[in-house]
């Protein structure tokens, strides 16, 4: 296991020798806030931490950029497609440390002027725009005083999105994306699955681990999933719990708490190896009604 890089630490961060085949990916831990421009201050410095550490794939959490005092302050803070100071965030941090960078989640503005799309966006290491993912399934829980209906301000997206890059090809989801195994069947054999989260601490100390360890198992690939983790100033807190996982459900990194992040290494012939030793995805059965 890889130690994480926590921002409370003191340990330098520095570039493990790279074995023949292993690309280097991160998730990024943080607990965002209202504040934009903190926030992507934050992420930059984070970002950078895992690039330092020779990562080729970084992945922010979803709402990195804004965790509103009310639900309807992502609204207000949506950008257009192409612009705003988000977008260009992603895309100058992605050039200026040549990584591929995943932006966990962007409210874009839609055809509705009071709802957003929650939508992932993936840059290149040249800072070009090469997927986005709006997010498909919409978070609906209510227990005790916690309640979040999701439906109230982000329209659903619709369309299963992957995408290939030089080292891996990445199945793209969101947070409750996460309970709907189907969605990665879909995707039809990718290497890795990105799952940007902000998990409720509830729903997250009961389900995440099973969830993210499952989806990496069941679909025999890495799983990168970085979360929200701590108190936000809006009375919510995130469970946290960044991990990466290899294909046979193996904790290669995590971060239970706090600013930081994971790094591993991705070998796509370990991948290979495993689905030939166990060819589960072609023993699938399509059952007809």
């Amino acid at each position: 296991m890889n130690a994480s890089r926590s921002s409370f630490g003191k340990a330098k961060p520095h570039v493990a020798n790279p074995e023949p085949g292993v690309t280097r990916i991160a998730a990024v831990q943080l607990a965002a806030g209202p504040n934009i421009k903190g926030n992507l201050n934050e992420s930059g410095r984070l970002i950078e931490m895992a690039a330092e550490q020779g990562a080729k794939l970084v992945a922010l959490p979803e709402y990195f950029a804004i965790m509103g005092l009310k639900d309807v302050d992502k609204v207000k803070a949506r950008e257009k497609p192409g612009a705003g100071q988000i977008q260009e965030f992603l895309s100058a941090t992605a050039r200026r440390l040549a990584v591929w960078l995943v932006g966990g989640s962007v409210p874009l503005a839609c055809a509705n002027p009071e709802k957003v799309r929650n939508s992932c966006l993936v840059y290149d290491d040249k800072g070009k725009l090469a997927a986005r993912y709006d997010k498909l399934h919409l978070f609906g829980f209510e227990m005790g005083k916690e309640r979040y209906q999701e439906e109230r301000t982000i329209e659903p997206g619709k369309d299963v999105v992957t995408v290939d890059t030089p080292f891996a090809r990445l199945g793209l989801s969101i947070c409750y994306d996460l309970r709907f195994p189907e969605l990665y069947r879909a995707m039809k054999e990718v290497d890795i699955i990105l799952v940007p989260s902000a998990f409720t601490e509830t729903t997250g100390k009961a389900h995440w681990e099973t969830l993210i360890r499952a989806r990496a198992i069941e679909n025999l690939a890495y799983v990168l999933a970085p979360a929200q983790g701590g108190y936000h100033l809006n009375g919510r807190e995130t469970h946290g719990d960044s991990m990466i996982v290899d294909p046979w459900g193996v904790v290669l990194d995590r971060l239970p708490r706090g600013s930081g992040v994971v790094v591993a290494g991705v070998n796509l012939q370990h991948l290979r190896n495993l689905r030939q030793s166990l060819p589960a995805l072609t023993h699938r059965m399509l059952h007809r009604c």
